[in-house]
């Protein structure tokens, strides 16, 4: 099977483990130890970012940046529902509401005048989501904020190495919430990061990391354990080096498959808008004119040739049982799209043989 998404882990990698494990030093209680300290240094420098705060987890980045925006029970908070459940349960877990809106459907990311419309005197922040690696359009959401005096949390969780503009995620928001999870363009296992450039906010996140700590055993703050272990910063140091590589190889790929499927008339096949930096996490297609089970029969038959195909998201966030309590308006392209879109594999670990093998089964099958 080639799978959806893997981690690439060589011997560099094994060897910085190794080396954290000799010193005896796997964390630290404030969560500033050597290894954290040198990635959240080296990861501030690939997104020019002037603080990144390293974590446990991408979910743990927007729960903290949310804690630190000061979002609380009666605020909303306005956010796609194609997108993962994180996005909208770390809203949930502040005790604000939720408050779904559309998305482009060419580009999959939230529309910012869906956004305006949903603005209410409640409305205390906005999360836009950059999915499959294509920035959201930061710079209209970034006006509708300033206007409004909204905090703007980018969830760049897919975004490593994407651009807007020639900008890196974060630069048009307050705060850019990042994951390492294995999947990722680069990875810790698990993991996240926060990265901003309020001296305030920094400040605020690395106390809300470890307990609400800002030294030890006094809580100035409501925190939690968020802290990132040496081990997992010490593999991502490795991994944000190797990333350009990363990040050609999923480029090359999905051009190749752009120009095989191109052909297909029923195939609508990712853009790359004029000013936007893919950074191909996905390559998701999308099956026009069908519904879930026409798109749901394709994929058995591309699983049965053994090309793993990820299905993101069905059924988006406002669908799931949980989720249908909160407020939303009517949000038709994000219902098309969830039964007609699917995502092929770009990763490293793909070869250009598999690549044409994918493109051949797809046209085969269409």
């Amino acid at each position: 099977m080639i799978p959806i998404n893997a981690p690439h882990i060589g011997r560099e990698e094994i060897e910085a483990v190794k080396k954290v494990l000799e010193s005896g030093i796997l964390t630290s209680g404030l969560g500033t130890g050597p290894m954290v300290r040198e990635f959240e240094k080296k990861f501030c420098r690939f997104v020019k970012a002037k603080h990144a705060i390293a974590v446990n987890s991408g979910t743990a980045a927007l729960h903290m940046a949310l804690l630190v925006a000061e979002v609380k029970i009666g605020d909303e908070v306005i956010l796609p529902s194609f997108t993962f459940t994180a996005t909208a349960e770390t809203v949930v877990l502040t005790g604000a509401r939720p408050v779904f809106v559309d998305i482009d459907p060419h580009t999959y990311t939230i529309q910012p005048e869906e956004i305006e419309k949903a603005i209410t005197q409640k409305t205390k922040a906005i999360i836009p989501v950059d999915l499959y690696g294509l920035s959201a359009e930061m710079k209209a959401i970034h006006e509708i904020a300033e206007k409004h005096d909204l905090v703007v949390i980018e969830d760049a969780a897919q975004a490593h190495g994407a651009t807007y503009h020639g900008k890196p995620p974060g630069f048009y928001a307050d705060f850019a919430c990042w994951s390492f999870y294995a999947s990722k363009n680069m990875t810790t296992g698990e993991g996240g990061m926060v990265t901003t450039n309020s001296e305030e906010y920094a400040e605020k996140l690395r106390c809300v990391r470890t307990h609400g700590e800002k030294e030890k055993y006094t809580s100035v703050l409501l925190g939690h354990n968020y802290r990132m272990p040496e081990i997992e910063a010490a593999i991502g140091i490795v991994q944000l080096k190797k990333l350009p590589k990363f990040l050609d190889k999923r480029r090359k790929n999905a051009e190749t498959l752009s120009k095989k499927l191109g052909e297909a008339s029923k195939l609508r096949i990712p853009k790359e808008p004029r000013g936007f930096g893919h950074s191909w996490y996905l390559y998701t297609v999308r099956l026009e004119g069908a519904n879930a089970s026409i798109r749901d029969k394709l994929i058995i038959q591309l699983k049965e040739r053994g090309i793993g195909i990820g299905v993101y998201y069905d059924p988006p966030i406002h669908l799931m049982p949980f989720y249908r309590r909160f407020k939303r308006r009517k949000l038709v392209e994000t219902e098309k799209a969830s039964k007609q879109v699917f995502s092929l594999p770009v990763h490293p670990g793909v070869t250009a043989k598999q690549v044409k093998f994918i493109a051949d089964c797809v046209l085969e099958l269409l």
